[in-house]
């Protein structure tokens, strides 16, 4: 499978942009290498491939290496020297002027800044060139699902869904019962209920009760792994795919309570994440539908305005959502205000998180759906959490 030229250059045109200019030292971009599909070989050298929003390609490759980029179309420039590597870097973009890279200003959004500030700098003095970031192109070759992507997602999440209720059913049972069963306990049962269905996962599912589910990123093992016990609140972070190539994560947050009602003090806290999830997805949806541009940030901006307004503000440290692919966390659009300025478009063909939380010292409460963008219309894919758990009720 080649390098998809012909799509980059209709995408070139359609964002008015000159070119878009990949850059490589010994491996420091990977997103260059992906969306060019080069195959594994020797190079050690500095190498530039520019594709034009018109004409044809060009390469600029070390005397060394005269086949680095064999395997991308193209007319070939050579250097050795450094100077020999300026003359043809300028040769090669022409009159081009507004030329994209994986760069972003300020780093705002770091998954995409492959490129050193250095060569960065090189390429704007090589005839007052203006650089901008690709980030917005790139989620186009990284992130978007083909049919047979959005279908897998969908079985892992009917499966998933599945298994995290079968889970708070096991721990309402084990702890009505008299059980022990911990959050090691859990994760281990929901890996054993993956492998039955054929799913898939890098790492976690991220088992919580009370104190533990205010790190968002909490996973226990053996030796930190609480008990669950009656009165705790157990959050369930859990996410695979099918084992299938290609296939794409679905990813989902509930949380139960282990009592007949649930307290006051939890259903208020997650009320308010349900309110600004709630308020994310219908931004999302509404925007898509009326074919309006939408940021992350804006996003993320949704949910946070809904916490912060309830007084929650300081707790809700995390980005609101990621992009899903076939890693959990995918190379598109984030919904980040917070930890990034994510200006990415949301696009369709992708799929998100939508996830905030609140995470106080004593106990975290987060909710979380995945969310497809199609041509013209968003969806939530899977079952929506609207109340906390009762599971001894």
């Amino acid at each position: 499978m080649s390098a998809d030229i012909q799509g980059i250059q209709n995408d070139l045109r359609a964002a008015q942009l000159d070119g878009w200019l990949f850059y490589d030292f010994r491996g420091r971009d990977p997103i260059a290498q992906r969306i060019l599909k080069l195959p594994a070989g020797m190079r050690t050298r500095r190498w530039f491939y520019f594709i034009p929003a018109k004409g044809t390609p060009k390469k600029l490759v070390h005397k060394i290496e005269t086949e680095s980029l064999a395997a991308v179309p193209g007319d070939t420039l050579y250097y050795s020297g450094r100077g020999e590597l300026v003359k043809n870097l300028s040769k090669m973009l022409g009159r081009a002027k507004y030329i994209a890279m994986q760069y972003s200003p300020k780093n705002a959004i770091p998954y995409v800044a492959m490129v050193d500030a250095g060569t960065v700098e090189l390429v704007r003095s090589a005839g007052g060139r203006k650089v901008v970031s690709s980030a917005d192109l790139v989620q186009k070759y990284e992130a978007c699902w083909t049919e047979e992507q959005l279908k897998s997602h969908l079985e892992a999440g009917a499966a998933i869904d599945r298994i995290v209720a079968d889970a708070f059913l096991l721990a309402g049972k084990s702890v009505r019962g008299g059980k022990t069963i911990t959050e090691y306990d859990l994760k281990v049962w929901i890996l054993k209920e993956f492998e039955k269905e054929g799913i898939t996962t890098a790492e976690g599912p991220d088992i919580a009760v009370n104190a533990h589910a205010s790190d968002p990123h909490y996973g226990p093992t053996p030796e930190s792994a609480s008990p669950v016990r009656e009165g705790d609140l157990l959050l369930l972070d859990v996410w695979g795919k099918k084992k299938t190539p290609g296939s794409v994560y679905y990813d989902i947050t509930w949380v139960g309570y282990l009592g007949a009602k649930v307290p006051e003090k939890y259903a208020k806290v997650f009320r308010v994440a349900r309110e600004a999830r709630d308020k994310a997805v219908a931004l999302i949806r509404s925007s898509i539908a009326a074919g309006k541009p939408l940021q992350g940030w804006q996003v993320d901006k949704a949910a946070r305005s809904v916490i912060e307004k309830a007084g929650y503000g300081e707790y809700f440290f995390h980005r609101t959502g990621h992009s899903i692919g076939e890693e959990v966390h995918g190379n598109g659009v984030n919904m980040d205000g917070l930890e990034t300025h994510d200006v990415r478009h949301l696009i369709p063909r992708t799929c998100n998180s939508v996830e905030p939380g609140i995470y106080l010292p004593e106990f975290g409460i987060r909710t979380e759906v995945d969310v497809y963008i199609g041509s013209t219309e968003a969806r939530v894919t899977g079952a929506v959490q609207t109340e906390i758990l009762a599971l001894l009720a």
